[in-house]
C-alpha cells in the first residue's frame, strides 16, 4: 500500500424529511395509500413501504411544503393509480391526484399530493 487507506464508503440509505401540516392527518394519509408506521414520537414518524422510506415530521412551513417533491419508482404504475383511487385518496383527503401520463423523460407517472402540499410523481421506467 502506498500510505493511502482504504475507505469504506459503501451507503446503506437516504431518507428524506417529509414535512407535515397536521401530523396524525397526514400519517393517516400515508398509512391510507399502504406506508407501515412501525416508528413515531410527537415529532417523527418512520414509514416505509417495501424499500422505500422516509421520515414524517411534525413540521411545516408552507413555502416549503408546497416546494417539496418526492419521486416514488414502482413497478407498475397503472396498479398503484388504481389503488389510489380505490382507496378514495383525492375524495378523503382533498387533494389533488392526476392520471398517469407517458413522460419524454422514458418515465409514465401521475402526480399526487398530499395534505400538506409535498408533491409525489408515483412513476413507472418505460425504456
Amino acid at each position: 500500500m502506498d500510505g493511502q487507506r482504504e475507505c469504506n464508503l459503501e451507503t446503506i440509505e437516504l431518507k428524506a424529511f417529509v414535512p407535515a401540516k397536521d401530523f396524525e392527518h397526514s400519517k393517516q394519509f400515508y398509512a391510507d395509500l399502504g406506508f407501515q408506521i412501525p416508528w413515531s414520537s410527537e415529532e417523527l414518524a418512520y414509514l416505509h413501504f417495501g424499500n422505500c422510506t422516509f421520515l414524517l415530521q411534525n413540521f411545516y412551513v408552507k413555502e416549503l411544503a408546497e416546494n417539496f417533491m418526492m419521486h416514488l419508482s414502482v413497478q407498475n404504475v397503472d396498479d398503484w393509480w388504481e389503488h389510489v383511487r380505490e382507496q378514495q385518496i383525492a375524495e378523503k383527503y382533498g387533494v389533488n391526484v392526476s392520471k398517469p401520463e407517458e413522460r419524454p423523460w422514458g418515465m409514465r407517472d401521475f402526480v399526487l399530493i398530499d395534505p400538506s402540499g409535498v408533491l409525489w410523481r408515483i412513476a413507472e421506467n418505460t425504456d
